[in-house]
């Protein structure tokens, strides 16, 4: 043990004091994805969006959301048009996208660990592991919150009319 931080010779991991190790974490394209969702449900009742307005409003690479918005366009959750009108617009109402459908499209797995991804190898532990029920607990808890949010709620909250669900 050296301070806080345990460190094993016959392991290359590192275990890192509390608030300063490894989390589980949603890259930066999960995030742009979920606030370039969020700028097209504020603005589903006016027509096609172009990506260089969400840009500037999100201060986020025009180039970037280029490639963000054509994994969510391959997904079915935006429409495009070509065309001096042109852009994108959502291909549902927001109620119909939860953070979890946009994540898990933009993210794949979001899993805590391994073992518990869809159609990972089963773990040749797991009849015996003794932390599988908090690796299942947290996947249910984090699942539970991403897929009960929706566009709608991110919008609502956004604007002041948030409401607990």
């Amino acid at each position: 043990m050296v301070g806080n931080q345990a460190v094993s010779a016959e392991s290359p991991h590192k275990s890192k004091a509390a608030g300063t190790g490894d989390r589980m974490k949603i890259s930066t394209k999960g995030r742009y994805a979920l606030r370039l969702m969020y700028e097209l449900a504020c603005h589903a009742d006016e027509g096609y969006l172009n990506i260089r307005a969400i840009a500037q409003r999100q201060q986020i690479s025009e180039k970037y959301l280029e490639q963000i918005i054509a994994m969510l366009s391959r997904g079915g959750c935006v429409i495009s048009s070509r065309g001096a009108q042109g852009g994108y617009r959502l291909a549902k109402p927001p109620e119909a996208y939860t953070v979890g459908m946009i994540l898990r499209l933009t993210e794949g797995c979001l899993a805590p660990v391994p073992c518990m991804q869809e159609g990972c190898a089963p773990c040749e532990r797991a009849e015996g592991c003794p932390t599988q029920f908090v690796w299942e607990a947290l996947d249910n808890a984090i699942s539970g919150v991403i897929d009960r949010i929706t566009l709608a709620d991110i919008v609502a909250h956004a604007r002041g009319e948030a409401q607990q669900k």
